[in-house]
């Protein structure tokens, strides 16, 4: 360990706590982001009906679906300021994470996913990261709100859980220790996105069925998101890929175990609980491809998936004994 460990260990605390100031802010814009959206869903409801009123008086026919009139001329895309606020204020948020985990790194001399804590800096570092990425490809910025807050939230609760750089337990010394938990954190960041997919595809579906029976449709920021079945698409490809990860996640987890303890599988509740992740997204992805599943009862998978992911990141590794007993919690 590096004799001024504990003065960059102090820097990376206070980096990372800048960090989730900016992320909260970052939250707050992306609130207000949606708000806009939602005035922009009364905007385009108010538009659709002058323009029935006008078809009507001139003799011609206006037809509108769920307060969008279809025979209008596309409308000129809004520009969402608050988003793009919203994803400044999250990129400049990830330096500062990404300095703070680097610099907990450097300070322990090692990578930084040893501890419950590391492991929370990490992997919220990978999902702002896999987010970001995400942006170049699609416009997920109405995402933003459910990512950053649950980033925030996990980086806050990782806080109260700090402890100092010790040295690595004679197990984790092991080449493994970099390859099987930076892919178990990258399965998460994947996994995330799919669940925050999922919840939206929830809403926007309750809202298409509401919107069905409904003659004056009401103001929601769901009205100017993707449809619930794209919504879903969406979620299905990231939890495809998140799954990818997590199987290699499960099998060199087994290949270090066997080079740790001596055998491949032990049931140990780590090792349990990371097979039931597996058997969990691997019915939701089965599901899925079935024409009977998809919809909200697919989504529910997709949901209660990414939550026994978080049991078994939170609960587990602080309430359960077994091999894998490195939270670092007393």
């Amino acid at each position: 360990m590096h004799p001024d460990a504990l003065s960059l260990d102090a820097i990376s605390l206070l980096l990372i706590w800048t960090a989730i100031v900016i992320y909260a802010l970052a939250f707050v814009a992306y609130g207000a982001d949606l708000a806009k959206r939602s005035q922009l869903s009364l905007e385009r409801q108010d538009a659709a009906r002058e323009l029935v009123g006008v078809g009507s008086g001139s003799g011609g026919r206006g037809t509108v679906r769920n307060g969008v009139p279809q025979d209008a001329a596309p409308a000129e895309k809004p520009r969402l300021v608050m988003g793009r606020i919203g994803t400044s204020l999250t990129v400049l948020g990830f330096l500062f994470h990404l300095a703070g985990t680097v610099l907990r790194g450097v300070a322990a001399g090692r990578v930084p996913w040893s501890n419950m804590y590391e492991f929370a800096m990490t992997g919220t570092l990978l999902i702002t990261a896999v987010y970001l990425g995400v942006l170049f490809w699609r416009d997920l910025r109405f995402l933003g709100t459910f990512m950053i807050g649950l980033v925030t939230v996990l980086m806050g609760g990782a806080t109260l859980y700090h402890v100092d750089v010790v040295p690595l337990m004679d197990p984790l010394k092991s080449i493994w220790l970099v390859v099987h938990v930076f892919v178990a954190s990258l399965a998460t960041a994947f996994l995330a996105l799919g669940f925050g997919l999922s919840v939206l595809q929830l809403l926007q579906a309750r809202r298409e069925r509401i919107a069905v029976e409904e003659t004056e449709p009401k103001r929601s920021f769901l009205r100017t998101l993707p449809s619930s079945e794209a919504l879903e698409g969406l979620a299905y490809r990231f939890a495809i890929i998140g799954f990818i990860f997590w199987t290699f996640t499960l099998i060199a987890g087994s290949i270090w175990a066997q080079d740790a303890w001596g055998r491949y599988w032990g049931f140990d509740t780590k090792e349990v609980w990371t097979f039931i992740i597996w058997v969990l997204y691997a019915g939701y992805i089965h599901a899925r491809a079935t024409r009977g599943w998809r919809g909200t009862r697919s989504a529910w998978l997709s949901i209660v998936g990414f939550v026994a992911v978080i049991f078994n990141f939170t609960i587990v590794n602080m309430f359960f004994e077994g091999l894998h007993a490195y939270s670092g919690l007393s």
